[in-house]
């Protein structure tokens, strides 16, 4: 019966720099907190939609920063008897729960948009123009200190939050202005709906690689098929099956298979080689693979997978 050896590329030594992210979105949530309160008052008090959906969007930012800040202090927790991989996947939850926040937000612009598109409201545009300004430099403040920070699910997520707050004080700079000038209020709630459709084609896109990552899908920006005939190449591999890649978290990619090989005395060199192969070509630092020897069977190189079945699981 073949021997079987299990060897972790990369188990070791890799970083997760996510203590600069933690205090990067910690900062911006104390940027977004400070403002939130006071736009809403100014919303409320000039009855302007636009301003109220953009300080709604900020309370939201708010959780939405501080649950990516804790998310990022969980993915720093090292790895447990009970979660052999640590917490990394505490920043997709987040992303996750971010995505869906933002949808629930869309929906009560929309609604809130269409009953003052059939009963318009007096709007106090003087007051909106100058709360807007200050929200859209805060804003712009907030994502400058997201962008400079780690690019993760997570942060992305907040990013999109925070961008989408942007969108919302332009629009209510833009309402002001034509109330200001003309007097015709129903562009508040117009220029909201178009600030909802704007995010959500950013949310619903950001959501469909948060649930694909939960899915154990292989990452977008790389092919199984082209991974396997690299593996399958290797001298000495005579066939690869059982191949998986998947997300464990954003800085790192996962991949386990099993090799079938003409000897074990082969191993070592095959390891090192699909290792540097797999690290070079294809941004996999964390690889498990599984050596099993069939010394009678020919040669099949860069065949993968050479019948039915090879690609299983």
């Amino acid at each position: 019966m073949a021997a079987h050896k299990h060897d972790h590329g990369a188990a070791s030594g890799h970083s997760h720099p996510h203590t600069a992210q933690n205090g990067t979105l910690l900062v911006a949530l104390l940027l977004t907190l400070a403002f939130a309160g006071v736009e809403a008052a100014a919303g409320w008090w000039s009855g302007s939609l636009a301003l109220l959906a953009d300080a709604a969007h900020m309370l939201t930012d708010s959780s939405a920063l501080g649950l990516a800040a804790a998310a990022a202090w969980l993915a720093r927790r090292p790895p447990s008897m009970r979660h052999s991989y640590g917490l990394m996947r505490a920043e997709v939850l987040a992303a996750l729960f971010n995505s869906l926040l933002m949808l629930v937000l869309i929906g009560f612009i929309v609604r809130e948009a269409i009953e003052r598109i059939g009963a318009p409201r007096d709007i106090a545009g003087g007051t909106v123009i100058t709360v807007a300004v200050i929200g859209l430099a805060i804003n712009l403040a907030v994502a400058w200190v997201l962008s400079r920070g780690e690019h993760t699910l997570n942060s992305r997520a907040a990013l999109l939050h925070v961008l989408g707050d942007a969108l919302g004080s332009v629009a209510a700079i833009a309402a002001g202005i034509v109330i200001v000038a003309t007097g015709w209020t129903p562009i508040d709630p117009l220029l909201s709906l178009l600030v909802a459709a704007l995010i959500l084609v950013s949310a619903l896109r950001l959501l469909r690689e948060v649930v694909h990552v939960l899915m154990e899908g292989v990452p977008l920006d790389l092919r199984l098929d082209a991974i396997g005939q690299d593996l399958a190449g290797l001298d000495g591999v005579l066939r690869v099956h059982d191949l998986h890649v998947w997300t464990l978290s954003s800085d790192t990619i996962a991949l386990s298979a099993h090799l079938e090989i003409r000897s074990l005395t082969d191993w070592p060199g095959i390891l090192a080689a699909a290792r540097q192969l797999m690290d070079t070509r294809h941004g996999i630092h964390h690889v498990t693979l599984q050596p099993e020897a069939l010394a009678a069977q020919p040669l099949l190189r860069g065949d993968w997978p050479p019948r039915a079945g090879g690609l299983q699981g």
